[in-house]
């Protein structure tokens, strides 16, 4: 039985910290609430109460907030009661809606060794998701990370009763540019990041990680659980009608596009040292989206190479104005060598581009080498230069065949079909009848 039951009646020490406003976009019951569940409550069909724990959430920038927002928001559209736990971006707690979705931004403050990273202290967050998870009640706890949120997520669900599904963003390259150590400490630093999430998410009643390599890389790291493969997933309807590789405008200079958080990790200095390294007579130019502490170095590296007036970068931009440069694109590349999936680069199919990738990682899983694209070694600019020369001097056909493969690849990550294996997990834990994972991406 989950503790304390729903139709506890409400003591002075259990006010919730936050209350329903007078106009919502979707029912709430509070856990004060002395109303019984109806008689129906444990039908399959019925509306769920999901908390999503989440070490970031919009509106910073990168993948794990970006799925966690469109996994919070999608099940909300499909009924759900959906509550996020997330750091405050500017540190001040508060409890909002957004987008049909319960947000609890909880105290936290900047990381100095990042430009834009907002942290939690344990001392702070352990009364705080502990009284949330009191408060609400949710039929299963849904962690992205295993730090500090989602590490008190899991643990007191656990002594509640919750059911635990988590799910694993995290590599420890992901942090190494932004510590100073030495290789021998940096390796040890990383033998127990492992250990720890290992500690923490075999806790959890299910596992998933965005693609199968990201399973395996976690069992070739000790995890000895079940582990499901689910795609982040991308809205595909979003790019209804997208035109693969359409010709381009005479007066439009062929360009190649990234698209994701401008740090050491995403290495988009390649693709500017890789501008440089190629024939000037190609026209290419690279437009950069995205915001980033590498957002003021790239513009002075690109006029160090000579290359300055073919470097654009642009920034944090809108979703209307991203999916305009995916159409004006000649070819996406992603140069990252710390990808569990990259949901830019789906994107990038969906649009029906050629995609040039660092074979690394996930990466390898999103191109067929020579139909949609190519991979180059990582960290190797002129490797790179050699395979985007190849796909911009192909013809506007082949470019088109390789945007339809792109988009044949991107088919498979459907979000619909990301929040359906989602919903059925959820039922499953909850229902106390784990599922054997299944093999979805």
């Amino acid at each position: 039985m989950r503790w304390p039951p729903r139709s506890a009646a409400p003591t002075a020490s259990t006010a919730p910290l936050w209350a329903p406003e007078t106009t919502t976009r979707c029912p709430i019951l509070l856990a004060d609430d002395p109303t019984p569940p109806s008689p129906g409550a444990h039908r399959e069909d019925r509306p769920l109460r999901i908390v999503i724990a989440a070490e970031t959430y919009p509106p910073e920038i990168n993948g794990a907030g970006a799925f966690a927002n469109r996994l919070a928001t999608g099940l909300a559209a499909n009924g759900h009661e959906v509550h996020v736990i997330a750091p405050s971006a500017s540190g001040i707690p508060s409890h909002d809606w957004e987008e049909g979705v319960r947000v609890h931004r909880i105290v936290s403050h900047h990381w100095p060794l990042h430009p834009t990273w907002m942290i939690c202290m344990p001392w702070e967050t352990g009364p705080a998701v502990a009284q949330l998870l009191d408060d609400i009640r949710p039929d299963v706890l849904h962690t992205q990370a295993h730090f500090v949120i989602g590490r008190f997520a899991i643990t007191h669900a656990r002594r509640r009763g919750i059911p635990v599904v988590a799910t694993n963003h995290f590599m420890p390259d992901n942090v190494r540019p932004y510590v100073r150590a030495p290789r021998r400490v940096l390796d040890t630093a990383a033998r127990l990041a492992w250990w720890d999430l290992r500690s923490r998410f075999q806790r959890a009643d299910h596992i998933t990680v965005p693609t199968q390599l990201a399973s395996d890389l976690l069992t070739e790291n000790g995890f000895d659980r079940p582990i499901e493969a689910v795609s982040c997933g991308i809205d595909l309807a979003r790019f209804d009608g997208a035109d693969p590789a359409p010709e381009a405008a005479s007066t439009t200079a062929p360009a190649v596009l990234f698209v994701g958080r401008l740090s050491q990790e995403k290495r988009p200095q390649d693709i500017v040292e890789a501008l440089a390294a190629m024939d000037p007579a190609l026209g290419l130019e690279a437009r950069i989206v995205g915001a980033g502490d590498q957002e003021e170095v790239l513009p002075q590296l690109a006029r160090d190479l000579g290359v300055g007036d073919r470097v654009k970068v642009l920034g944090k931009i809108s979703d209307a104005q991203l999916d305009e440069e995916y159409r004006r694109a000649t070819v996406f590349c992603m140069p990252s060598t710390a990808e569990l999936q990259s949901i830019a680069t789906l994107e990038a199919l969906a649009s029906g581009l050629p995609v040039v990738l660092a074979d690394a990682v996930a990466l390898p899983h999103l191109v067929r080498d020579g139909e949609n694209g190519g991979l180059f070694r990582p960290r190797d600019a002129q490797d790179l230069a050699r395979v985007l020369t190849r796909v911009v001097s192909a013809s506007d056909q082949e470019r088109r065949a390789m945007g339809a493969v792109s988009q044949e690849i991107a088919a498979h990550h459907d979000i619909r079909r990301t929040l359906a294996r989602y919903e059925e997990i959820y039922r499953s834990v909850s229902a106390g009848s784990p599922e054997a994972p299944s093999l979805q991406g």
